[in-house]
């Protein structure tokens, strides 16, 4: 039965008619309203499922990894950058490579005026030209002076001749003279003969020591030419090094970047004018605190993601440890021997290997940041000791 009329105890009021309104209760199987509940009912169940699952994910993942890797974030690209530096003083004549631009190993980076450099050279090499003259004719001398001694010696041998045969005669002539067969005059005469034939062997003999002594003055002064000539080829070949120090060429194949030099530009020894960056170089250095160290050994196994990077994570090894925290090797040192203290965590580097084969693919740039994640599964049972720190 429907509602009735309502009527007030005042007969004189209107009669309020309230209109039917249908019966409150669950809605009909086929309503929009109902579809929609269901399709809430099911997404939030499958959402529930995945949510589970990720978490069951995350959950398997560190407990069989996660919980066993030390991760920082304190970490960046390192290279081996090689300073291009001149090694004489000059004006740069040619620059064939451009800033940023790969080049192999010898190929020429830039060029310096060689003008002054080959004059040198050329001087130093007619030097040493002259001097080899000047010991071709002091061979020649001492060939001479050979042959001077060789005929002093054939004097000397026949002034001795000479003098055996005056001997001779003297003697003779003095028996002959005890038995008064010849004159006094003849006596005297042989005697003479005797003197001369002596003085003629001295006079041999010191052209033989002349002759001698002149040889071993040419020799001197050939030993002396030959220096001289050793030093004209040194002058010679610090020229020719000179010469080449004009061009300056990459020791290793690599990126040339950071150069500081244009054509006409003087440039002095040690200046810096580029660098390069050698490839297969690029490691990173990950700086961890001093408490994270005893699970870190060389060896194990990292995993680096770069940010520049998104998305690609990068393989590794632990190649070694500094031997001291990063605050030693800063220009000034704090001094916690003084004033307040208050203890820091300290930072240690520690250098990684990339081992992935496209790690140097050109994308990796040398300063970049990075997140490194050391698996401690790799870590010695025993510890690693070192010889300071002694038995």
């Amino acid at each position: 039965m429907s509602r009735q009329d309502k009527f007030t105890p005042d007969a004189t009021h209107k009669v309020k008619i309230e209109p039917d309104l249908p019966e409150t209760g669950a809605p009909d199987a086929g309503s929009p309203k109902s579809g929609g509940a269901a399709k809430r009912r099911i997404l939030l169940g499958a959402a529930g499922v995945l949510a589970l699952a990720a978490a069951g994910y995350q959950g398997h993942e560190y407990w069989t990894t996660g919980r066993f890797m030390v991760e920082t974030d304190d970490a960046y690209v390192q290279a081996g950058i090689t300073e291009i530096s001149p090694r004489i003083q000059g004006y740069v004549a040619e620059a064939p490579v451009r800033e940023n631009a790969h080049v192999k190993k010898g190929e020429v980076i830039l060029r310096l005026e060689d003008g002054d450099y080959r004059n040198a050279l050329e001087t130093a090499k007619s030097r040493v030209v002259t001097m080899a003259d000047t010991l071709a004719r002091i061979d020649a001398q001492i060939a001479a002076a050979r042959a001077a001694v060789t005929q002093a010696g054939a004097q000397k041998d026949a002034a001795e001749a000479a003098l055996r045969i005056a001997q001779r005669t003297a003697d003779r002539m003095q028996q002959l003279a005890d038995g008064n067969v010849v004159s006094q005059a003849a006596l005297d005469s042989a005697a003479e003969g005797l003197d001369t034939a002596r003085a003629r062997l001295t006079e041999a003999q010191a052209g033989v020591a002349s002759a001698e002594a002149n040889v071993a003055v040419l020799q001197a002064q050939r030993a002396e030419a030959a220096g001289q000539k050793r030093e004209l080829e040194l002058a010679a070949d610090q020229a020719q090094r000179n010469l080449d120090k004009t061009v300056l060429r990459a020791p290793a194949d690599g990126i040339l970047a950071n150069t500081a030099f244009e054509l006409g530009d003087l440039v002095s020894p040690g200046a810096r004018l580029a660098a390069l960056v050698p490839d297969g170089s690029l490691y990173v250095e990950a700086n961890y605190k001093e408490t994270e160290l005893a699970e870190i050994a060389p060896g194990a196994s990292v995993n680096v993601t770069i940010d520049a990077i998104p998305g690609r994570t990068f393989h590794g090894v632990v190649a070694s440890t500094a031997p001291a925290t990063g605050s030693v090797f800063s220009l000034l040192p704090a001094d916690n021997a003084t004033g307040n203290f208050t203890k820091i965590v300290q930072r240690v580097p520690v250098r990684i290997d990339l081992t992935d084969a496209d790690a140097a693919e050109g994308r990796l740039r040398a300063g970049l940041s990075a997140v490194v994640s050391v698996d401690t599964r790799a870590v010695p049972e025993a510890p690693i000791r070192t010889a300071a720190a002694g038995n």
